[in-house]
């Protein structure tokens, strides 16, 4: 395209641009307080199906598994059909998934419950694609704030989500239900509600009209090889490395410690705030999106990814130093969910940007495989390590990431400014 037509066509660009995100933040409201309600539930739920707290975090990590092993087909998907379709059936997909959770609760199968939180990933995948859809078509100098204000109006739904949870819980009992199902009966309605607005608003298609679409000759590869071949341009960039990294670290972290909160709570006889500090935990995660985004454009994404280890660090040590203090657990979930966000918006606007246009679909799909993988094993091994260590020695391993987060970044900040794809 000329710079002419690309000037002619920059009106229509950003007209489409602003329609995006008007449906992104109804799409993320509604599909955040989908998850939000299942998360509130899903560790509780699963320790009284097994009885034991041990393998109380495999509810978690399948949900975090589910995302993550579908976010290179879900790219795929994407990149050859554009954004509109593939949100479409993730939604669906994952509100399937709840159906399925809510009736293997309801009956007492755990191995059925496992199936149903993993399709309920699917639908925490199309809700980090949504920070990436933002990207599509925002300005380079905008592009971190157009990311966080998608990121910051999933606390709608996000903290919403557990405040209504009793709520939630009570209408099942009143049904004559299971009362932990609740909240995963209303997931089923989130989820149809966020793929309708995504069905109907968005139009045209951002990925369309920022031709990032793959060509139609393009020959189709398997998901293994495409998943190679993007990995492959991230380690040709040292902006994209420190970008997954930093995603990775603030989401392994965060999984890890806010799985076992619920449990370590009602470990002190705190259950009943549970659901109350996971809403400060989301609010702190969604909250001050939009501050990071701003900031993350006027001082750079590697300083804010600084400051979001920083704050991820001292989160975590609260957490730790909270004892039987229930305010110090809620000042210390907060921050974890602050330093989560500022590791994300940080991470994914310099990965985007620090690669070739007609690559980012692919690599945002790996770089979120590689997130959500890892955040899998997080949510997995916190309740091994709960079970057989304490909660203090999790918290304690995650200061640890936090620490090295914090060096990388520093490392990086000192060299020669790093380029970007545009």
């Amino acid at each position: 395209m000329t710079g002419a037509a690309q000037l002619a066509d920059a009106p229509h660009r950003q007209a489409v641009q602003r329609r995006t995100i008007g449906t992104l933040v109804a799409m993320q409201a509604s599909g955040n307080a989908a998850i939000a309600s299942v998360i509130a539930v899903a560790t509780l739920l699963a320790a009284d199906l097994l009885g034991s707290d041990t393998l109380a975090g495999l509810a978690a990590a399948m949900l975090t598994c589910g995302a993550a092993l579908v976010a290179v087909p879900l790219a795929q998907h994407m990149r050859r059909r554009g954004r509109r379709p593939g949100l479409v059936v993730a939604y669906a997909v994952a509100a399937g998934g709840a159906t399925l959770a809510a009736a293997a609760g309801e009956a007492r199968l755990f191995p059925l419950f496992v199936i149903g939180m993993f399709l309920i990933g699917v639908g925490q995948a199309a809700n980090l694609a949504g920070r990436y859809v933002a990207a599509d078509l925002a300005l380079p100098e905008r592009r971190a704030r157009a990311i966080s204000i998608v990121v910051w109006t999933g606390t709608l739904g996000a903290v919403f989500g557990p405040t209504f949870a009793t709520l939630e819980k009570d209408a099942a009992a009143s049904a004559g239900l299971n009362r932990l199902v609740g909240p995963l009966l209303f997931g089923v309605a989130y989820f149809l509600v966020a793929g309708a607005v995504v069905w109907t608003c968005m139009r045209p298609d951002p990925l369309v009209v920022a031709g990032g679409l793959a060509a139609a000759d393009e020959p189709r590869v398997r998901r293994v090889t495409q998943a190679r071949a993007a990995f492959a341009v991230i380690r040709q960039s040292a902006g994209a490395r420190l970008g997954l990294v930093a995603m990775v670290v603030s989401q392994t972290c965060m999984v890890a410690v806010m799985t076992m909160t619920p449990l370590h709570m009602k470990d002190h006889g705190q259950a009943d705030l549970s659901a109350l500090v996971i809403a400060v935990h989301i609010l702190g995660m969604y909250g001050l999106a939009p501050l990071v985004g701003v900031t993350a454009d006027r001082v750079g994404r590697i300083r804010v990814i600084q400051v979001g280890a920083a704050i991820l660090g001292a989160g975590t040590l609260i957490s730790v130093l909270a004892g039987y203090h229930a305010v110090l657990i809620f000042v210390g979930l907060f921050l974890l969910g602050l330093g989560w966000s500022c590791g994300l918006i940080g991470g994914s606007t310099l990965l985007t940007e620090s690669v070739p246009v007609r690559e980012r679909v692919s690599v945002q799909g790996a770089a979120d495989l590689v997130m959500g993988v890892c955040g899998a094993l997080g949510a997995l091994g916190s309740g091994l390590i709960k079970a057989q260590l304490g909660f203090h020695i999790l918290a304690d391993a995650a200061t640890i990431a936090a620490i090295v987060l914090l060096v990388a970044a520093t490392t990086s900040g000192r060299r020669p400014a790093m380029s970007t794809a545009g």
